[in-house]
């Protein structure tokens, strides 16, 4: 016994969806033997482009029932069935989160349509439903709706069916899921992790912090911690008890609140984050014909760069970008040793600074730009990015060169105004590693927002 769905979401983060719509039909391989319908209101914000899509709105599901209401019809109507979706692995994953939001636990065999139309019937330009339903003269109504969706698909499956008639493909594709192998409180904490920007505390059962990081999706990078099998992840997996985190939306707030906690409370596996992430350094120079020369050089202490790299290969990659963006000369950038004009002169992409024959002036002023855009000394400035929430903005302060802090505001606020300022930010440390993590984001993030502000 088959049962065959499809299912509208509200679209969002990864698991973080909820269904909008539902259709399954009983299907014995013949016939239809059973069939439940119905809108399901799903108690979160449908994204517009989902709306846009399906035609489903908030408005069309308020009276609709929540997913608890219809759940046991669904238990019911899958009982002994293997589940049949174009693209099961969504429809299943999609209500396999809807039962555990419940405390249910929701296990059946499923079956994928477009793994068996590709195996069935090669060679099709598309095995999207629609254009694979256009092609094989499967008639469709209420396209990205789950009645018409399901519909469609249970004359696909039927399809299907008939060109396979020893069932040996269609038996070898049905999929049973494994027993995860992960203990049941690791999935505990991965459930209650958000798919998130922000900073995450790994604790032991005494509740010490033991692991500290970033990351662009809290819970696809605990998950990895948890099923990572190398020795610093086993050792993890082993002391874990809890994990924490702290929301930042902006993956620059993140980087900067990972740096100075790791400083602050020192965790054990933290180890290979307590080095420098940054060797290479571009400083300047002025030599004896009055050029600024530019070089990439190892840090030291007491040389002060003008931005640094994490390696010598972003470094060199960082240099030729600006060698061509501002037409600048390889022999003065160290990167051509020559006793007369650099190769590029000969074929009339340098200027000639290199033979003293463009003037200090022009090309100076170019090298300033450069110099300019990558550091922050001597600026008062803020950096805006994303914030936690969508009415809201992440803001970074930079007085005098100096990383003051980070903070969050409302979209309404004037922050630009310096007593607003002070009162938003959260005071944080300065140093090579707060200037290297602001330097190297702002050099990868053009769109970042920049308000340079007036001296105080």
């Amino acid at each position: 016994m088959y049962a065959i769905l499809d299912i509208e979401t509200t679209g969002g983060k990864f698991n973080e969806e909820g269904i909008t719509e539902i259709a399954i039909y009983q299907f014995d391989g013949h016939k239809v033997t059973d069939q439940f319908i119905s809108l399901v209101n799903p108690e979160r914000e449908i994204q517009p482009f989902v709306v846009n899509l399906t035609g489903i709105n908030s408005n069309m599901l308020r009276n609709a029932p929540k997913f608890y209401e219809v759940a046991k019809r669904i238990v019911e109507i899958t009982e002994d069935c293997i589940l049949v979706a174009h693209n099961a692995d969504f429809d299943y994953r999609i209500l396999k989160t809807e039962f555990r939001r419940l405390g249910f636990p929701y296990k059946r065999k499923t079956l994928c349509t477009v793994e068996l139309s590709k195996q069935l019937i090669p060679d099709m330009e598309s095995y999207s439903l629609g254009k694979l339903a256009r092609a094989l003269g499967i008639p469709m109504s209420d396209r990205h709706r789950a009645n018409g969706d399901a519909l469609a698909t249970v004359k696909l499956f039927k399809m299907l069916l008939n060109k396979n008639s020893d069932k040996k493909i269609i038996k070898e594709a049905v999929k049973i899921e494994k027993k995860s192998k992960l203990s049941s409180n690791l999935r505990d904490i991965i459930e209650s992790m958000p798919s998130d920007t922000g900073v995450y505390y790994i604790h032991d059962a005494n509740g010490n912090i033991i692991y500290i990081g970033k990351s662009n999706n809290i819970r696809k990078r605990v998950t990895q911690h948890f099923t990572n099998t190398n020795s610093k992840s086993k050792k993890i997996q082993v002391e874990v008890a809890s994990v924490t985190y702290e929301k930042t939306g902006s993956e620059l707030v993140a980087l900067l609140k990972e740096s100075e906690e790791i400083k602050a409370n020192k965790p054990i596996y933290n180890r290979a984050l307590k080095r420098n992430k940054f060797t290479q350094g571009l400083f300047s120079f002025i030599d004896d014909n009055g050029y600024i020369n530019l070089r990439i050089r190892h840090l030291s202490k007491d040389k002060k760069p003008i931005t640094t790299f994490s390696n010598r290969q972003s470094a060199n990659a960082f240099m030729n970008r600006i060698i061509e963006t501002y037409e600048l000369c390889d022999k003065l950038c160290g990167l051509e040793k020559s006793h007369s004009s650099c190769f590029k002169h000969g074929i009339e992409k340098c200027h000639g600074a290199c033979i003293c024959k463009e003037s200090t002036e022009d090309y100076n002023k170019r090298v300033n730009s450069v110099i300019e855009l990558n550091t922050y000394d001597n600026k008062d400035m803020i950096l805006i990015d994303k914030g936690r929430d969508i009415d809201e903005k992440s803001v970074i302060l930079v007085e005098d060169g100096t990383f003051k802090g980070i903070g969050f505001f409302n979209l309404n606020l004037q922050i630009n105004n310096r007593d607003i300022l002070n009162t938003l930010i959260t005071p944080m440390q300065n140093n090579r590693d707060t200037q290297h993590i602001i330097q190297s984001y702002m050099r990868r993030n053009k769109r970042l927002k920049v308000i340079e502000l007036e001296h105080t």
